[in-house]
């Protein structure tokens, strides 16, 4: 299998050539689902506002099936939030733990094992958005947010729910095929080039769990970090200017 030589912190490895063309894999994939037409446009060729009696009842208000722009967009940046984010995170800790123990603990050792994170979510995240794109499998987190009847708990069900499901073009809960596939397929393809320590079936599957469990968590982050955010320290009383002192 041809192999690209890359550099990260001075490491180089080698990854497949097949993982620098996910891009193009997502694009060509995508374009064919933005292009097709409304399935809900009248003969005129548009489609009917979203509160006209013959729009279907979505659980997700206002919801806008996604374009190919906005699949790749979402390749895009979600990689890229792995690249300073997940990956680096990753890579510190398995260089702390010296896994794969075949690295050194060294910052050579650290760019070899993120190179070998990002590579894994490169090809998951192009797996999912390019599959996707056949059958109308929408990769988005869709908040669920507070309000009445949305404590924590239904939050959180929503969040472990949402890293197995997915959106399909109707605004519609429905299994995430594509990231069944895209997930395990990933883990398991990786074994082409990772270490022999971490190149077994065991490994790829425990890849596959770390994906779903990295999901789950990406999707936590989405829907409570908003919260924090809005959430502003009360400011005390304003004293200034200050009261005149009485006098003696």
């Amino acid at each position: 299998m041809a192999r690209q030589r890359i550099s990260v912190g001075g490491a180089a490895m080698l990854i497949p050539n097949f993982v620098f063309l996910l891009p193009l894999f997502c694009l060509l994939a995508a374009a064919p689902a933005g292009a097709q037409p409304d399935s809900r446009a009248g003969s005129g060729g548009s489609a009917p506002p979203p509160n006209a009696a013959t729009a279907p009842a979505t659980p997700i208000q206002g919801f806008v099936p996604m374009s190919g722009k906005e699949r790749t967009q979402w390749y895009l940046r979600s990689t890229a939030g792995a690249a300073v984010g997940g990956s680096v995170l990753a890579a510190g800790w398995s260089t702390a733990w010296r896994t794969p123990q075949e690295y050194p603990t060294t910052w050579g050792g650290f760019g070899k094992r993120y190179a070998l994170s990002i590579s894994g979510v490169a090809i998951s995240n192009g797996a999912e958005a390019g599959l996707g794109a056949l059958w109308g499998e929408d990769p988005r987190y869709f908040r669920k947010g507070a309000g009445p009847g949305t404590g924590f708990g239904a939050r959180m069900n929503h969040v472990l729910l949402s890293a197995v499901t997915a959106t399909n073009r109707d605004g519609n809960r429905m299994p995430a095929y594509a990231r069944y596939i895209a997930i395990p397929g990933s883990s398991f393809l990786q074994n082409d080039w990772r270490p022999e320590s971490q190149s077994s079936t065991n490994e790829a599957l425990l890849r596959t769990l770390y994906g779903f469990l990295g999901r789950m968590s990406a999707n936590a982050i989405r829907e409570f970090l908003p919260d924090l955010r809005r959430k502003k320290p009360q400011s005390a009383p304003a004293t200034f200017p200050p009261a005149a002192l009485p006098r003696n």
